[in-house]
């Protein structure tokens, strides 16, 4: 990497592609271009304190990533979340209250985060929180949803709050979805899909991106469904493996450039969608964005951790601030260092150098 690159000025300008599109994906409908419009002006005054933090010598991310539980109805396959051990089956103990999300959202609210992006186990089990997201119309909620607790008063709630933005998950066509996310999966969120745009809100939809859905999932044919339905904004996400018997599903080089080439394309031919693509290439974009570069993740315990598929921490928010969090001994041993941006075979650097960011982590408890 370029020892000219610019951190704060690549996430900035990130973040203002995402708007931008999001502005076009939505001029047809007056209420959600209305909020966009709003939106877009509360994210350029928070790139301002972002870079007025920079200026200070203090880099703030502009987004965040909180899981709001662990609990989660669903087993799909290679699930990163199950076999981390971070998602279970039974009601968690001890995890963060609603009153103590929302002094986070407060206080993202006050850096300058833009984007706090809602996951779990399945989030819409905590309805509280996303009812506290919903009283901080500054930030921009994803919300990462398996969709099967979908219901008329999320709907409702969707409609009052539009900084509510349901992503949900989709694995392609009915057989793959279905094959990995359990039967009748596909058609429960075809029906939720089909009642947000007959009620006139935007969604969107996640998708693990693998060796076996890869054109399927870029296809035209399978994007223009979601289209059809009122489908805003398409994350793809490349699955990281977490045991070696997954790992012939993790995209490689190959696979990578095709979805490059493929969301290139996307973008230039049908901005009716906002195409964004996680981790991305980070060996043409600065190198990974975790730990508090372009973002980090708090899990549903208040455990500040480097992104969700590296779940090691050494700080709790629950005993300190948002602010203090991004400065953790290991967050900053991650930035300082060259790991995330040293050479690696492409995915999720941090999961493949875990034994040295475990390291880290033994280092920094010290």
């Amino acid at each position: 990497m370029s020892e000219s690159f610019d951190i704060q000025e690549y996430m900035t300008q990130g973040v203002e592609r995402v708007v931008s599109e999001a502005l076009k994906a939505t001029l047809k409908d007056p209420r959600e271009s209305a909020f966009m419009l709003k939106f877009a002006a509360a994210s350029k005054a928070a790139s301002k304190k972002r870079k007025k933090a920079e200026e200070a010598g203090e880099h703030i991310p502009p987004f965040l990533i909180a899981s709001i539980t662990s609990k989660c109805n669903l087993h799909c396959a290679g699930c990163y979340s199950r076999c981390n051990h971070a998602t279970v089956d039974a009601e968690p103990v001890a995890q963060l209250t609603s009153e103590e999300w929302l002094r986070i959202f407060e206080e993202a609210d006050e850096l300058g985060i833009s984007f706090i992006l809602l996951a779990g186990g399945e989030p819409m089990l905590r309805r509280d929180i996303i009812e506290a997201a919903a009283k901080k119309p500054n930030i921009l909620f994803p919300i990462f949803t398996n969709g099967t607790y979908m219901d008329g008063r999320y709907f409702e709630l969707f409609d009052k709050s539009r900084n509510l933005l349901p992503i949900m998950s989709i694995e392609g066509e009915k057989a793959i979805t279905d094959a990995r996310r359990g039967d009748g999966i596909y058609d429960r969120l075809i029906a939720n899909m089909d009642e947000l745009h007959r009620r006139g809100l935007i969604f969107g939809a996640s998708v693990t991106v693998t060796t076996e859905n890869i054109r399927e999932v870029s296809s035209n044919a399978f994007l223009q469904k979601l289209s059809a339905r009122g489908c805003k904004a398409v994350i793809f996400v490349e699955f990281v493996p977490v045991t070696e018997e997954s790992r012939e599903l993790a995209p490689g080089d190959e696979e990578r450039e095709y979805l490059r080439g493929e969301i290139a394309r996307l973008r230039n031919e049908h901005p009716e969608m906002v195409y964004i693509s996680f981790p991305g290439d980070e060996k043409s974009s600065g190198g990974c964005v975790a730990a508090g570069r372009g973002f980090f993740h708090i899990n549903s315990h208040g455990g500040a951790e480097p992104c969700p598929f590296s779940p090691y921490s050494d700080v709790n928010v629950r005993n300190t601030s948002l602010r203090e969090a991004m400065h953790s001994p290991l967050f900053t041993a991650l930035r300082s260092g060259n790991i995330l941006i040293d050479d690696h075979d492409g995915g999720c650097v941090l999961y493949e150098k875990r034994e040295l960011v475990e390291k880290l982590l033994a280092g920094s408890q010290k």
